[in-house]
């Protein structure tokens, strides 16, 4: 295993790093120019730098940029080639927004996007700016963009909590992560005088931001959080690209701090340690437990130890890991090359001299092997220190020592003497040395080091008592045997040890790969699951069976109140103390309860899962043990697993809210469209019936006469198409199917639509000799009045409106044709959506779009389907009813029986 700080050939390049490499490969590289506050010259910078670009041949366009009145910045957008902007009408007033449509068909090589965080106008494609930029970046356009520091997401607690001002709009900072940031800063001072001489603000406003939020502490501390956030986003860059090309070092560009923990009591104090050293330094700082095979033999006191000293940790603001090793040295040098550490902070314990020489000095290891790490020694306490460590070691070796391994290998010498014996007159001495090596690579390898010895020892003595001269006694009359007698010993030894190793390699392994298998099995599980309630359950079963502990997972929905969503026993009932802790773990993000540090009355561990910044749910856990629920060893896994559960839950959340989010559009777009539509076609009728009725005082004509029935009966028309599609959204259709004449339906609608037809030839195409049909005559003649209509409406006037009936391929096939524009290639079936109107066709203007919505769903009702296509024949639609042929009536007498 490489050591941090190995050379290059010591390493190899990251899949992960790899994978995000490629996944930019193909995409438009962002450029942030990041400020700490409005005036710093982020858009003059991006401008000027834009313009160096066009100057060295990059086809660069202006997307948008905000000059807020500036003279300088207005000069340098002359140069510059403008996309214009598209209008958005929003209420009474039109706003101007970047019309990303254009840029993506302009393509230019680079676009120049000003403020960043910006909330688009509603409506549009994207709520956010970052948004139209990510669509540009994903068509391989370059982007310039500029931010001001207060907008970055996870900062936007830390500017409210000295400006006592939240900003609103905001980015997320995997946009941050992967841009270059170029930081525009100038000093506070200075900033102020632009203040104050208006190049910002309004003299007015720019007097009363100096006096609020642009003081000059708010600016230096707005200006240091923007040179460390670029900082870290430089850091995070350049360890990416370290790991991609698999180079050694640690890459100190900023310093990273690392600590070891363990089972020993006093750990508590080098994580205080590291803290302190992270604050002073700066620097992001990762607490690391060493899980070797000693680890299984733990006892509860030890396991609760590193458990809570875990959570310290966390509670402190540190990242926490437990890494599986052969041994302390190997698992700290492996995290330490994967964070590309700088500084190490351990302790030394109270060892004795003898331990030291037997075992090894791990801090004289790391300080020897890791010469790029500042290494932080820390004595641990004489009067805490634990020999448990050593006393663990001793029994690690001989834990598969027993009493039926004796007894075996005690057997397999006997045995290797009776066949030494047998074959004594055709083997010398060093063949029978050799048979007895034997039951000593056996008994090492299959019992551990101590057998092995034993079985070394009764090999010596046998060889000794019954093949070295003089014979039946322990006495080596040779010099020379005493050499077999201890290269005998020696393999016993060398291959206990060997055995011991590999054993323990192959125990980490095994439990990685049933960690992996755990948390593979525990997904995929869990996201083919769509319902919440399902998917909590089955959280909380899967936990109670990886961990053996009970669980209970909770949730705020809308009350104040957290409430059980799922248990792993339906009797669990939490009281006063368990529900403060799982309140407490919901607001504030962090563990409560049982082994924690808040709480700790509760018989409940509380673990809030989160998903980005929110709290989505909260998992409990309880057992009967004493310290914490979960054993250290098994912390690692509910980590994952509490993760791997809040990602799911967090997915079936934001599932509901669009679906509830379309249902509310969907609303929204039939309460516009019925308003609408009721505005202009109760108007158009109610306008010409008045008009007629005033009329009416100067005599009665007939044409006049006319004129209001027949605006009345379009009225009427209106509102029965109204009712009929109340009917059928509320489920209330009653159907009388009866065997019917297509024929004599055809002819009776074409009657009753002759004012809707009026100007339109009528053409009946319709075989007198077609089969009955089982259908609701009056459900049909809807349907047939409504197609008529339609057609009447959109055809050119004058055309011929043609009814067709055709008896093909086993289906009845009834069609309305008309003469006009069409419908738009590939949206014909959206011509039966409630209040459809199809823009760019016949179906654009006039009528309320719910005519043909309420032929589909009277055909739906009566098992029929209606299609709606373009004519073949000539310009125009055509609109079909298809009867299956299970409402073909094929024999009348049984029919009426």
């Amino acid at each position: 295993m490489a050591a941090a700080g190995s050379g290059p050939g010591g390493a190899r390049p990251d899949p992960d790093a790899l994978l995000r490499a490629a996944a930019q490969e193909g995409r438009g590289r962002l450029k942030i120019f990041l400020g700490a506050a409005p005036g710093v010259g982020k858009t003059y910078e991006m401008l000027s730098e834009g313009a160096v670009r066009r100057r060295d041949g990059v086809d660069v366009v202006i997307g948008v940029v905000e000059t807020h009145g500036r003279a300088e910045t207005e000069a340098l957008t002359r140069g510059h080639e403008a996309v214009p902007r598209r209008a958005v009408p929003y209420e009474g007033r039109t706003l101007h927004e970047m019309d990303l449509d254009a840029i993506l068909a302009r393509a230019p090589r680079l676009a120049l996007v000003d403020e960043l965080a910006h909330s688009n106008a509603p409506g549009s494609r994207h709520p956010k700016r970052y948004g139209d930029v990510e669509e540009l970046l994903a068509a391989g356009i370059d982007v310039y963009t500029t931010v001001n520091i207060q907008h970055v997401e996870s900062l936007n607690d830390v500017v409210a909590s000295f400006t006592r001002v939240r900003v609103r709009e905001t980015v997320p900072d995997s946009v941050l992560e992967m841009a270059e940031i170029e930081v525009v800063d100038i000093p506070p001072d200075e900033l102020i005088e632009r203040f104050k001489a208006g190049k910002v603000y309004l003299p007015a406003e720019a007097t009363r931001a100096l006096g609020h939020f642009f003081s000059k502490s708010n600016l230096s501390a707005l200006r240091e959080l923007a040179l460390r956030r670029a900082a870290q986003a430089v850091d995070a860059r350049m360890l990416d690209d370290v790991r991609a090309l698999g180079l050694g070092g640690t890459w100190a560009g900023s310093e990273r701090i690392v600590v070891a923990i363990s089972e020993l009591p006093g750990c508590d104090a080098l994580v205080r340690a590291a803290k302190r050293v992270a604050d002073g330094l700066r620097g992001p700082w990762t607490a690391v437990f060493v899980e070797t095979p000693r680890a299984a033999h733990f006892t509860d006191a030890q396991h609760a130890r590193v458990a809570a000293t875990m959570t310290l940790a966390t509670q402190l603001g540190g990242a926490v890991a437990t890494v599986p090793a052969e041994n302390v040295v190997a698992g700290i040098q492996s995290v330490l090359l994967d964070l590309r550490a700088t500084q190490l902070v351990l302790g030394k314990s109270n060892r004795s001299r003898w331990f030291e020489l037997r075992h090894g000095s791990v801090v004289d290891r790391l300080v020897r092997d890791t010469p790029d790490v500042t290494v932080h020694v820390l004595p641990m306490p004489a009067q805490v220190a634990d020999r448990s460590g050593a006393r663990s070691t001793g029994r690690r070796a001989g834990q598969r020592d027993t009493a039926a391994g004796y007894a075996v290998t005690t057997t397999m010498v006997a045995g290797v003497t009776a066949l030494a014996s047998a074959l004594f007159q055709i083997l010398d001495l060093g063949n029978v040395a050799l048979l007895y090596l034997l039951p000593v690579m056996a008994a090492a390898s299959l019992f551990g080091l101590r057998t092995g010895l034993y079985a070394g020892i009764a090999s010596s003595l046998a060889y000794n008592f019954f093949f070295l001269p003089p014979t039946g006694t322990l006495t080596i009359s040779n010099p020379e045997n005493v050499v077999s007698v201890i290269v005998l010993l020696g393999i016993a030894v060398a291959t206990g040890q060997l055995t011991s190793r590999v054993r323990a390699q192959a125990d980490l392994a095994t439990a990685s790969a049933r960690t992996n298998a755990t948390l593979a099995g525990f997904l995929r599980q869990i996201a083919a699951v769509n319902d919440p309630d399902t998917a909590a359950q089955m959280i909380c079963d899967d936990v109670r069976r990886l961990l053996d502990v009970q669980v209970v997972l909770l949730d705020r929905a809308s009350g104040a109140e957290l409430s059980i969503l799922a248990a792993s026993d339906p009797a669990y009932r939490l009281d006063a103390m368990d529900g403060a802790a799982a309140s407490w773990a919901f607001d504030t993000g962090s563990p409560a309860g049982k082994g924690s540090g808040t709480l700790a009355a509760s018989e409940w561990l509380f673990q809030p899962l989160k998903a980005g910044d929110r709290v989505v749910a909260v998992l409990g856990v309880a057992s009967d043990r004493t310290g914490s629920p979960v054993r250290a060893d098994q912390l690692p896994l509910l980590s994952s697993l509490i993760d791997q559960a809040a990602l799911v839950l967090e997915r079936l959340r934001l599932q509901g809210e669009m679906r509830d989010l379309e249902m509310v559009r969907t609303r929204d777009r039939l309460r516009a469209a019925l308003l609408s539509s009721v505005s202009h076609d109760l108007r158009t009728p109610l306008t010409a019936v008045i008009a007629a009725a005033a009329e009416l005082h100067h005599g009665a004509t007939p044409e006049l006469i006319g004129t209001i029935e027949m605006e009345a009966q379009r009225l009427n028309r209106f509102v029965a198409n109204l009712l009929d599609m109340a009917r059928v959204e509320a489920g209330a259709l009653k159907l009388n199917i009866e065997a019917t004449d297509l024929s004599d339906a055809v002819t009776g609608a074409a009657h009753d639509a002759r004012r809707a037809l009026e100007g339109h030839a009528v053409r009946l195409d319709v075989p007198p000799d077609l089969p009955l049909v089982r259908a609701d005559p009056q459900l049909l003649h809807h349907c047939l009045l409504n197609l008529l209509d339609n057609a009447g409406r959109y055809g050119e006037p004058g055309s011929t409106v043609v009814i067709e009936g055709r008896n093909r391929f086993g289906e009845l096939r009834l069609a309305v044709l008309d003469l006009g524009p069409g419908l738009p290639p590939g949206r014909e079936g959206e011509v039966f959506e409630t209040f459809r109107r199809l823009e760019g066709s016949d179906r654009a203007v006039g009528g309320t779009g719910l005519g043909l919505a309420i032929v589909k769903a009277f055909a739906d009702a009566m098992g029929m389907s209606v299609e709606a296509t373009n004519r073949s024949d000539a310009n125009g639609a055509a609109f079909t009813l298809v009867f299956p042929p299970k409402l073909i009536v094929r024999d009348l007498v049984t029919e009426h029986a």
